[in-house]
């Protein structure tokens, strides 16, 4: 063939983190067979849907059985409903958000992706170490991307760095993926702040926002001034477990222009052409795990996970290694012991331990020596991998 390639693909890393962690494991069991491995890698959930939430469904799908209540083609923005849900749930954090600047999805990373479509070419910030997919979607449309270097020192949450440039289009993730770290009220003011005096645009990921806990901002549109300098992503895929259900939003503000131009029209016109919306069944799941009763049932998903971490993390600290997370995040981020480098301590992990995590390099530059750990697995093979690691460290 002689066609053009997009030649922004050559710069990507040859294999995708989650890709190569399966390629490993895969070959280890397949040498030892007799092996329990336990795998507290990717952060996928464990436990089924909310019960609100699969009655709903059940509902829905009977629904479509009948001429009267037959649905074709979802709305590309969301049902109503679903729309007016989320718009409603953002009041728990004194916050107003009109339900036509809701735009649901099936999944916060297709829409960390796709948000690349209606950017130019402006200046990328990204906090290293990143989820992955903020960096690759812009190495993918040839933008240039420059490091907020988080670390010890910052614990890591990377605060607005001394550039004097402007028009930059900025990465946070709080409570973070993968380090489990979350910015407060003040920290979070500073990116907003500094977002208005240079004119760039936060793109912020809110997708573990249920879980924290304490005095923390759930959403940046808690912060003054926000609405015209950040767009937010949250996701029902953790908090009511919709991994494999695949529901999402994303807001963006009627309020956020730049040179006259609405972002908020720009998106709806790009999800109209490049999205056929998310299926009935799943949004009127969605909605009912907004409901009282729904919050509920997903609170007790939330707290089965966290008990998890709180297995984890007592191991780290009895055995004084350096790890953030766990609190306020279902996933552990551990400093690697022995001076092992992230891979070293991946391999070191399954060989003697059969337990499975995520290489912290995976991650970024910054996330060499650091390993990922996720609260999402079975309470008792969570129990079990940290009697494993106990004997082993």
């Amino acid at each position: 063939m002689k066609i053009k390639i997009n030649e922004n693909y050559k710069s990507l890393k040859e294999s995708y983190l989650f890709s190569e962690i399966a390629k490993r494991v895969n070959a280890y069991v397949k040498e030892n067979p007799d092996k329990k491995v336990i795998r507290l890698g990717i952060g996928d959930v464990t436990l089924p849907l909310p019960k609100t939430a699969t009655d709903a469904m059940q509902k829905a799908v009977q629904e479509m059985t009948e001429k009267a209540t037959f649905r074709g083609y979802a709305p590309e923005y969301g049902y109503d409903f679903i729309r007016e849900a989320i718009s409603k749930r953002y009041k728990k954090f004194n916050v107003e958000i009109e339900s036509q600047e809701v735009f649901v999805s099936d999944g916060a990373k297709s829409d960390v992706g796709n948000i690349v479509d209606i950017l130019g070419d402006n200046k990328i910030l990204i906090p290293n170490p990143v989820y992955p997919v903020y960096l690759d979607s812009n190495i993918m449309s040839g933008r240039k991307v420059e490091f907020l270097e988080a670390n010890i020192d910052n614990q890591f949450l990377p605060m607005p760095p001394k550039t004097r440039e402007e028009g930059l289009i900025i990465y946070l993730c709080s409570p973070n993926n993968p380090t489990g770290a979350v910015y407060n009220f003040e920290q979070l003011k500073k990116w907003v702040q500094f977002a208005r005096q240079t004119g760039s645009l936060i793109i912020f990921d809110a997708a573990y926002e249920s879980f924290i806990v304490g005095e923390y901002p759930h959403s940046i549109y808690e912060i003054d001034g926000a609405k015209e300098c950040a767009i937010e992503v949250c996701s029902f895929s953790k908090m009511a477990g919709f991994t494999g259900t695949r529901c999402a939003w994303m807001v963006v503000p009627k309020a956020l222009e730049s040179s006259g131009t609405s972002l908020n029209k720009l998106w709806a016109r790009r999800q109209a052409t490049k999205f056929n919306g998310v299926p009935y069944m799943v949004q009127r799941g969605a909605e009912a795990v907004l409901t009282e009763q729904g919050e509920k049932e997903c609170n007790k998903l939330i707290a089965y996970y966290m008990q998890n971490a709180k297995v984890l993390a007592d191991l780290f600290t009895k055995k004084g290694i350096y790890f953030t997370g766990g609190i306020s995040s279902p996933y552990i981020w551990l400093k690697c012991p022995k001076g092992m480098s992230s891979w070293e301590f991946f391999d070191y992990l399954l060989q003697n331990a059969q337990i499975v995590g995520t290489p912290g390099a995976g991650f970024g530059s910054a996330g060499e020596s650091y390993f990922r750990l996720s609260s999402f697995g079975d309470k008792d093979l969570t129990v079990e991998a940290a009697a494993r690691l106990d004997n082993l460290l």
